[in-house]
């Protein structure tokens, strides 16, 4: 680290993106942040666990000299126990992401790991840095880099807004930088299974039980993919599946039929705990099905398009397949028993029936 003259201050160049930080080798705590237009003095320190960072000025209108100065007198208040009055830094990303993922009532399991993994994936850069320090350019070329799956891109950063947001209850931040992005347009595929006949030789020519019936299961019922890896024997009842949490952070009981048993019957005794087993998955259960030509998405997606087709109203297939009504009364006073479901449930498999059998 070098001392922070004025000589040394007048030679940085700016900085090419984001904020570039030189610490002083002699006074600790005083850092000159380097951007691409400015340069400013602060005073940094760790008090009690936590970050606590004065502003100094802008250089040159405040000189090397000036800003060690007052440097050293921040440094002496807070070794007199002044520094407790000062105003908390910003988070660090990661710090930040912690904060938000501890929150009482998140969506799901499932949307904690995504978050967690995909910051790993394309921010661990970032981790450590402090919100404040990154930037939009910095955030605009992230964005730009993952283009080539332009969703996942548009995904990764909203997750990022959305942690931001959540650390400006508590610190002093500007708006989310995620404002620079012009985001990428996402068309989603809608693909169906189209031919079931087909869908029935491939299901039928698969090796893998397990696999056979996570697809089968799928279909019939239009579970999310996540929702029926992590079913457990547990939470299959005689009249219902039932989801402990969903992905729009709320549990759901589901009602089955005969149909659903016969389809998991081969299942039944292959692990205590997991329907769906696997000692390559995480605690013991299936992450990774074998591809098919179609998505598990398109087996819900399917499962939606038979219904709608078999004459039930759109409000219905929607209850079945655990969407968050739009209308007031759907969401706050209308709520269906299972019971009241159970004949929709039996429309939809019935002639889903009808249309793979041979």
């Amino acid at each position: 680290m070098p001392k922070l003259t004025e000589t040394f201050a007048k030679k940085i160049t700016p900085a090419k993106s984001g904020t570039e930080k030189y610490w002083d080798a002699e006074l600790k705590g005083l850092v000159l942040f380097v951007g691409k237009k400015s340069k400013t003095w602060y005073f940094q320190k760790d008090v009690g666990g936590q970050t606590q960072r004065r502003l100094i000025g802008r250089y040159p209108l405040v000189s090397a000299q000036a800003a060690r100065q007052t440097a050293l007198g921040f440094a002496l208040e807070m070794g007199r126990g002044a520094g407790r009055h000062v105003q908390i830094g910003v988070p660090t990303l990661e710090e930040a992401m912690e904060a938000y993922l501890s929150r009482p009532r998140l969506r799901s399991a499932t949307h904690k790991i995504g978050i967690r993994q995909q910051f790993d994936l394309h921010l661990r850069d970032w981790m450590r840095l402090p919100l404040d320090e990154i930037s939009k350019s910095m955030v605009v070329q992230r964005h730009a880099s993952l283009a080539r799956t332009p969703s996942a891109a548009n995904h990764l950063l909203k997750y990022f807004r959305t942690v931001w947001n959540h650390a400006r209850r508590t610190s002093d931040l500007a708006e989310s930088p995620t404002a620079a992005i012009e985001w990428f347009e996402e068309r989603p595929d809608g693909d169906i299974i189209e031919d079931l006949m087909a869908w029935r030789r491939v299901i039928d020519d698969l090796q893998n039980p397990i696999h056979a019936v996570f697809f089968e299961l799928l279909l019939f019922t239009g579970l999310r993919k996540s929702e029926a890896f992590t079913l457990e024997w547990k939470n299959v009842h005689e009249d219902r599946i039932h989801l402990p949490m969903t992905k729009n952070g709320r549990s759901f009981d589901l009602p089955i039929l005969q149909v659903h048993h016969e389809i998991l019957a081969p299942l039944r005794g292959l692990h205590r705990r997991w329907v769906f087993p696997s000692p390559k998955g995480p605690e013991g259960r299936l992450a990774a099905p074998k591809r098919l030509q179609w998505s598990p998405h398109a087996h819900r997606r399917t499962f939606g398009t038979v219904a709608v087709e078999a004459g039930l109203l759109e409000e219905i297939v929607g209850r079945l397949l655990n969407h968050t009504p739009l209308s007031v009364t759907g969401q706050r006073y209308a709520k269906p028993s299972l019971d009241a479901l159970r004949p929709a449930m039996q429309t939809v498999c019935a002639e889903l029936s009808r249309r793979t059998s041979s």
